[in-house]
């Protein structure tokens, strides 16, 4: 007897079969509002694009060819930036101001960002995402920054047309370190002359092998009362 094999049921059995892992980042955004934290799932972004590589201006973003900055990130991811907006806006803050190139500073309320790494025997352990960035010249890891979620500049896709977007959905930038660009959710208050003195890699000796799935964790800071008392669980 002849054996018909249908090609596209068997790849999509195979797909079935495959690990989730191999399927990249959920565009599931998580929401945990008694920690304050917004997660997102990335993947570790490679550091040669184009047979170049490029010191990191930006944490997270689209990879390439869609990423705008895919040659200078730390990880991948495929969530809608606007989404992890909202996310952070449900967490009840409030988006300041992105700033860009050698213009006013960037303004909005200070967060806290982290990396869930794979650990010893199957857990997970979070570590500031400083301590995943090393100064070129120093080789050490780079110092606590201050990350502000700024919101994005909106943008005109089209230029003949009156419709505007989120324009960090365009350029997939989710966090810069320094302010190359005003298409992004958070930066930090490193300036832009800044960036031509300070060159960053990532430090091989923390961030795992380029593709293992981990997460991005933003944390807000706790509401401060008239009193100074902070509500239990914030940080």
């Amino acid at each position: 007897p002849t054996l018909t094999i249908r090609i596209p049921a068997l790849l999509t059995c195979l797909a079935c079969l495959a690990p989730a892992s191999a399927q990249g980042p959920s565009n599931k955004v998580e929401v945990d509002k008694k920690n304050r934290t917004v997660a997102i799932e990335c993947v570790v972004a490679p550091r040669k694009v184009r047979d170049q590589i490029y010191p990191i201006e930006v944490i997270a973003t689209f990879a390439a060819p869609k990423g705008q900055k895919a040659h200078e990130t730390v990880v991948n991811y495929t969530v809608k930036p606007s989404e992890v907006h909202k996310a952070l806006e449900s967490l009840g803050l409030k988006a300041g101001e992105p700033a860009y190139g050698e213009g006013p500073a960037a303004k909005g309320p200070e967060v806290d960002v982290f990396l869930e790494l794979p650990g010893d025997g199957g857990k997970t352990r979070k570590v500031r995402i400083e301590e995943v960035l090393v100064d070129m010249k120093s080789g050490k890891a780079l110092p606590k920054l201050t990350w502000l979620f700024t919101g994005s500049k909106m943008s005109f896709p089209d230029p003949e047309k009156d419709d505007k977007v989120y324009g960090a959905d365009l350029t997939g930038t989710l966090l810069t370190l320094f302010p190359v660009t005003n298409e992004t959710v958070l930066q930090t208050s490193l300036t832009f002359a800044q960036e031509k003195s300070l060159k960053v890699e990532t430090n091989s000796k923390v961030l795992p092998k380029v593709g293992t799935p981990i997460k991005l964790i933003i944390q807000a800071r706790c509401q401060r009362l008239r009193k100074r008392i902070h509500r239990r669980g914030c940080r």
